[in-house]
């Protein structure tokens, strides 16, 4: 089980990094595209992915841990936000698509995960989950304002190698972190 204060933080810097970074992938997406079609064809390959992903993740999550898996989810997008700048055609758009839907349903899934595996009484489940997203939407408001004024003095390219130096920066504390055992 993974200790609830990390999980709250690494999901704050996760969320966050994500908030920074999606309007801008979002214009990428569209400038390299020739028409609404190929942005629309880029996004719904995404949700199409994280779809059929879930129906492994599930099982993976079981067998290898929550922590495993937001480990491969935080270096996935550490690896992937490396290429996304240098990116010049519409079918490497897709395959970026692809990866991170994968990717995308890797963290939601776990998020879930790690709440359900929480010990909380019953009457305290609403709470704890309205206060997780509470923190993490703080921080991706606060990526979000941050982003607007970092974008005036980097390029839009060293903003996404700075989220990338941010997803290898958790895949490390969830590497050096100690895992919970589960309490019988």
């Amino acid at each position: 089980m993974m200790h609830y204060p990390l999980f709250i933080r690494i999901q704050s810097m996760i969320l966050m990094s994500s908030s920074v970074i999606f309007p801008f992938y979002l214009l990428l997406v569209r400038q390299i595209g020739d028409s609404y079609a190929q942005f629309g064809l880029a996004y719904g390959l995404f949700t199409l992915t994280s779809a059929f992903a879930y129906l492994g993740i599930g099982r993976l999550s079981d067998r290898f841990g929550d922590r495993f898996l937001l480990m491969i989810h935080t270096f996935g997008m550490a690896l992937i936000l490396l290429y996304v700048p240098i990116v010049t055609e519409i079918s490497h758009v897709y395959l970026i698509q692809i990866i991170m839907g994968v990717l995308g349903a890797l963290q939601k899934n776990t998020e879930k995960t790690v709440l359900a595996r929480q010990d909380m009484a019953p009457t305290t489940i609403g709470r704890t989950v309205g206060h997780y997203h509470f923190k993490t939407s703080l921080w991706s408001a606060f990526g979000i304002i941050a982003a607007g004024y970092l974008i005036d003095f980097l390029t839009i390219g060293s903003l996404f190698y700075l989220i990338s130096a941010c997803y290898f920066y958790v895949t490390l504390r969830l590497w050096f972190s100690r895992p919970r055992p589960l309490k019988k």
